[in-house]
């Protein structure tokens, strides 16, 4: 996918402790909300979504661009802010709502680079929406796509595990195991410019692209998977859940090999020859041969190796394909920690500035009684 402007560079933020001082004003309110907002602030956007509503909302922001190009989440703090109280204001859910984000691919990834950087981010989304952003873990985001996908595909999915590749990350989620990495879509076709030295800005041209370098990029995936069967335990079956493979990788093999379209199943062995034909030819090629726009077909080659590695890393031969409208929204809604933490947030950014991730799953009983939760919900 082609990646959005980032928005204009914005005033510096305002220091941290006057803004947690400022958020950290109110009781605990949410603790007493009669419904929950869910926000799903993906490396590409943001989905929000009531438990008492069937509405939704989604708001295009590139939250990995801003990072690759100012080496933090800054210039989309506005966006962000004016995002989150759209549904407000076009009243879409009810103001009495506890509120909370779940920040996944990108806000993990901006943690890691910077936590200086990301913490009066945070507190500036909560000081002027009341809404707390919590970093989620990519197990635990994980644990929520494989139970949205059980909701959504019901008897549909027979496999032990499911697929879901994001802009910024990777899921294969289970009932009971777990393994993800920050290569989705977006970051790993970046990954393969920089390690086969292509040039020009993302997406870049890989195709034509040789034997010896499609030999360089599965090695490079191979190390960087080499913890997934000992991660997942057990023998898995696999079904691919989202855009990238259902509406890319899936799609481009069956017009490359000349099978039926809408087979809902895809083979290794089939998966190598489509690999093996896309790297001869060159980007034009490749749009005009599967009738699709230059900006998406650049993504191809590096998704179907992605995939491919996946399968071998897996120890997966058929991949099962199923689309579904998956979102973080029934897993966030449901997740009574990420909200605990909500009602406690500046325990929570003081925990997060700290221990970094291993905040979400510390203790948030330790937390009442010493640091309020934050403004109420206007």
């Amino acid at each position: 996918m082609p990646d959005f402007k980032p928005a204009r560079r914005l005033r510096p933020l305002p220091s941290l402790l006057p803004l947690i001082a400022c958020a950290l004003a109110a009781g605990l309110a949410h603790a007493e909300a009669p419904c929950r907002v869910a926000y799903d602030i993906g490396s590409s956007g943001i989905r929000a979504g009531a438990s008492n509503s069937a509405m939704t909302t989604r708001a295009g922001i590139d939250y990995l661009a801003a990072l690759r190009e100012h080496g933090s989440l800054e210039t989309s703090i506005a966006p962000t802010i004016a995002a989150l109280d759209e549904p407000f204001r076009k009243r879409l859910f009810d103001t009495r709502c506890a509120r909370a984000g779940g920040g996944f691919s990108a806000w993990r990834l901006a943690l890691q680079q910077d936590v200086g950087k990301l913490m009066p981010a945070l507190t500036a989304i909560r000081a002027a929406t009341g809404v707390a952003v919590i970093v989620v873990p990519q197990n635990v985001e994980g644990a929520y796509g494989y139970r949205g996908a059980r909701r959504l595909l019901g008897n549909r999915l027979a496999t032990s595990h499911v697929l879901d590749i994001g802009g910024g990350s990777l899921q294969i989620a289970g009932e009971r195991s777990t393994f993800g990495d920050a290569i989705g879509q977006k970051l790993w076709h970046q990954q393969v410019c920089q390690a086969l030295g292509r040039p020009g800005g993302l997406p870049c041209g890989l195709s034509p692209m040789t034997n010896n370098e499609l030999a360089a990029v599965r090695a490079l995936l191979a190390t960087r998977l080499a913890s997934v069967r000992a991660s997942l335990g057990g023998p898995v079956t696999l079904t691919a859940i989202s855009r990238p493979v259902t509406h890319g990788v899936a799609p481009a093999v069956e017009r490359l090999l000349g099978k039926p379209a809408g087979q809902g199943r895809l083979s290794q062995a089939e998966l190598g020859s489509a690999i093996a034909q896309l790297a001869g030819m060159t980007l034009a090629d490749t749009a005009t041969r599967l009738g699709i726009a230059p900006a998406y077909a650049a993504y191809l080659l590096s998704d179907m190796l992605l995939v491919d590695g996946l399968m071998t890393a897996s120890g997966v031969s058929d991949l099962q394909v199923a689309e579904v409208d998956l979102t973080n929204i029934p897993g966030l809604l449901s997740d009574d920690t990420a909200y605990r933490w909500a009602d406690n947030y500046g325990c929570y950014l003081a925990r997060l500035a700290k221990d970094g991730l291993a905040a979400y799953a510390s203790d948030t009983a330790s937390c009442y009684g010493r640091t309020p939760a934050g403004p109420q919900p206007r």
